[in-house]
């Protein structure tokens, strides 16, 4: 197989072996490899790659991770299982370096773990499989869901496999996401046929419990979206805390959490944002989801060293504690969240929330469950809290319920309105009314006042005019009485919006009150107002009151019809004024007329308000337009700036390079140098800690590899020196070489030498301890010394 090293842009052939070249980074774009700078730190590269494929492939996309050291690679297989796609890794037995792979095992990103032979095996029969070959688009699966798999019934059985071991029923999810993920499954069971894969997860419960996790996605990381988080810290959290008082509670809900990255970063947010205040305010976050499993890791709070990417080193020392390849989060942000199995469909929810991020959770979900979640967050937050919801979500039908306040991270503040609809809190089960004595038996009080609302009920409804409660944005909020001569359904989407309600005839003098009653803040009145409903005409009064709602700064209207005249022939409206038939139609087509100039000039007048707006919205549209341009020239002078920075790294990239091959060359000559003299040399620090030993000082001073690094106390030398940290400190000192003779446990003489250690420029870094072997020596001088004795002693 040719091995090519990519240039700038290769479309890829079979049977070929590309390599990156040296300090550059390597995507896939438009079914090509393309060259791409390294903007990232350098051991990240394979993680680029793969997220780009995950892009680029989508579910297609298919991520193999063998030997290696670090963590590179763990990230990039994430982003390729989000996208769907495959994931694999080499198993430790027949990687030669199974740190890298092991990173990514642990991280739960990979779907097999097996040796390369056998990944081959597996890919080899994964390309022929349809999920790889064109995968269904959601549409398609929806069509695909009416005409196949709901006439064989085995999407049924799938669920109900599911049901029995996990408790958790799917057929409230989107059947385009479950049916992707399914295939998903099959594919990397080798299994084409969907009745095939329902029989497989009858008995297989390692399956099914695969398949859970599978349509969970339990995928997520640190401070996904960082723009959000942003947002949060500088604008959302102090405008909570600003409502707490000094002791107060702090209380955020993330549902679907998976395994707690987000909680955690929600966490390290808050905490950020309180500082020193942080000891004094309770905060309770609470991290919920389906899976157990996820639960459980997300509880214990240790993530693999991929997260150096999301999480800056500041955070890393302040929040985490390193474990070997991995991180865990201290204990005092731990403390602080709460983890639990919760299904956001069927259990209640958590109440005096502050803040709610459920992200990623609803595109999954039907909009059958959207109509109960939404009211369910409604009435779980505290007034003016917060929903967050994922960049592809939104609150649908449920405007009245939250406001936008920040549009492109999907922020709502919760608007101080009735729930609309019972958030199913309590479910019950039992019979209406029940056959013992204690539940028929009525406490007399409370009898009374059953009596006194159902004669209320009664009087309103035969006595009281109809009416209807609206909000500031013409919402109706309530009916009250019989409406249906005023108010009907048009044809079209549902809608509360009163003037879209309200009988055409009738529109323009309502909307004449309306207007009046909110520009003086007092009750308005138009009389005389004709109306035609089942074939009778009729005239009614319309009045509007405004009025205060309790929290609520902005005014309510209630709308009041009051039939004034009823008349027993249809057709026929009562008498107007005047003395003959013509005077009367005169008079009714002045009245008319005037009401008709009436409703003009408040449209006028509302026109001419219109166009006021939108001239300054264009005033403002054009101011910025200016900032726009100058922030663009702002910034095509910044990338001129960078372009010519990076110039220079370049540069400085290649000195450095050149600079670390001399120095490679220098530390290879001098430890070829160190291991020819064959002398026992130690050189320590100032602080007296092992530098670096030659491989003649490990029976001297009884050195490992390993005992770099460790202080020099801590070894147990051969040789009789017991003040050898003392001469240490002394040559460091003074900067005065000192010699001394020692013997070693076997009796061995040698020249203990200690001088002080330079650096290139002058400086005194430690000291180096040489010991030179002069036994020879010493016995050539005892012996000379023996017979000098000998010669010149006197004979007996």
């Amino acid at each position: 197989m040719p091995v090519i090293e990519v240039t700038k842009r290769i479309k890829p052939q079979a049977n070929t072996v590309y390599v990156q070249p040296a300090n550059k980074c390597v995507i896939v774009k438009n079914g090509s490899l393309v060259l791409v700078h390294r903007t990232q730190k350098l051991n990240v590269t394979i993680d680029h790659f793969f997220e780009s494929l995950a892009e680029a492939c989508g579910s297609r996309g298919i991520g193999v991770l063998l030997s290696g050291t670090g963590n590179d690679g763990t990230a990039g297989l994430r982003a390729i299982k989000v996208a769907g796609g495959l994931t694999f890794a080499q198993d430790e037995q027949s990687a030669k370096f199974a740190e890298m792979p092991r990173n990514a095992i642990r991280s739960g990103f990979v779907d097999s773990v097996k040796s390369p032979r056998e990944i081959a095996r597996d890919i080899h029969q994964l390309v022929e499989h349809p999920y790889l070959r064109r995968p269904l688009t959601e549409s398609e699966a929806e069509q695909a869901g009416k005409s196949e798999y709901e006439k064989a019934d085995d999407l049924g059985r799938i669920f109900l496999s599911l049901k029995k071991q996990t408790g958790i029923d799917f057929s409230n999810y989107k059947f385009g996401t479950l049916n992707r993920r399914i295939q998903r499954r099959m594919a990397l069971r080798g299994i084409n046929k969907l009745n095939q894969y329902a029989r497989l997860l009858r008995g297989n419960a390692e399956e099914v419990e695969a398949l859970f996790d599978d349509l969970l996605i339990n995928v997520t990381r640190f401070f996904r979206d960082p723009k959000l988080f942003t947002a949060l810290r500088k604008r959302f959290l102090p405008a909570i805390l600003r409502k707490k008082s000094r002791h107060g509670e702090l209380r955020v809900w993330v549902p679907g959490c998976a395994t707690g990255e987000e909680v955690y970063s929600f966490a390290l947010c808050i905490l950020e944002t309180l500082g020193q205040r942080a000891s004094e305010m309770r905060i309770q976050i609470f991290g919920t989801d389906l899976s157990e499993a996820m639960v459980d890791h997300a509880r214990a709070g240790i993530y693999s060293s991929a997260i150096e990417k999301d999480v800056g080193p500041a955070r890393l020392k302040r929040f985490f504690e390193k474990r070997d390849s991995s991180y865990q989060i201290s204990r005092r942000v731990r403390d602080i969240c709460t983890f639990a199995r919760h299904n956001v469909i069927t259990d209640p929810p958590f109440s005096r929330l502050d803040l709610i991020s459920c992200r990623n959770v609803l595109i999954y979900l039907s909009p059958q469950v959207h109509k109960r979640c939404i009211p369910q967050f409604h009435h779980a937050l505290n007034p003016s809290g917060y929903l967050v919801l994922g960049s592809a979500e939104s609150i649908g039908t449920f405007d009245e319920l939250f406001d936008v306040v920040d549009k492109k991270n999907k922020i709502y503040v919760k608007k101080v309105v009735p729930t609309p609809r019972p958030a199913d809190l309590i479910r019950y089960e039992g019979p209406l009314f029940g056959s013992t004595t204690r539940s028929t038996s009525i406490d007399a009080t409370a009898f009374s006042a059953q009596l006194l609302q159902a004669a209320d009920r009664i009087m309103l409804g035969a006595f009281a005019p109809a009416a209807v409660v609206i909000d500031h944005d013409m919402r109706v909020q309530q009916f009250r009485g019989q409406t249906e001569a005023f108010l009907q359904h048009s044809a079209g989407p549902a809608t509360l919006n009163l003037m879209q309600m309200v009988r055409p005839n009738l529109m323009a003098d309502v909307r004449n009150v309306i207007r009046r009653s909110l520009k003086t803040n007092k009750p308005a009145r138009k009389e005389r107002s004709a109306i035609k409903f089942n074939g009778k005409t009729r005239e009614i009064n319309i009045q509007v009151v405004p009025f205060k709602a309790p929290m609520h700064d902005k005014p309510w209207l209630l709308v009041i019809f009051d039939e004034t005249t009823r008349t027993n022939r249809p057709g026929k409206l009562s008498q107007p004024l005047g003395k003959t038939a013509s005077q009367r139609e005169i008079g009714q087509l002045r009245r008319d007329l005037a009401a008709t100039k009436e409703s003009l000039q408040a449209i006028i007048e509302e026109q001419e308000a219109t166009n006021e707006e939108l001239r300054s919205a264009n005033e403002e549209i054009e101011s910025r337009n200016e900032e726009l341009q100058s922030t663009n020239e702002e910034l095509e002078t910044a990338k001129e700036e960078l372009q010519s920075t990076n110039e220079e790294l370049v540069t400085l990239n290649e000195e450095l390079s050149n600079r670390n091959l001399e120095m490679m060359q220098m530390n290879n000559d001098l430890n070829n140098l160190l291991d020819s003299i064959q002398l026992p040399i130690v050189m320590v620090d100032n602080n007296l800690l092992v530098r670096r030993a030659t491989p003649a000082a490990r029976c001297a001073f009884n050195t490992l590899e390993s005992d770099v690094g460790r202080p020099i106390s801590h070894l147990k030398p051969n040789i009789h020196v017991p003040d050898l940290e003392d001469l240490l400190r002394q040559v460091i000192r003074t900067l005065v070489m000192y010699e001394r003779r020692v013997t070693d446990n076997a009796g061995r003489h040698y020249s203990l030498r200690v001088r002080p250690y330079r650096t290139a420029d002058n400086k005194i870094d430690g000291a180096a301890i040489t010991l030179v072997d002069i036994d020879e020596r010493e016995e050539s001088d005892g012996s000379k010394a023996a017979n000098a004795e000998k010669q010149f002693s006197p004979r007996k």
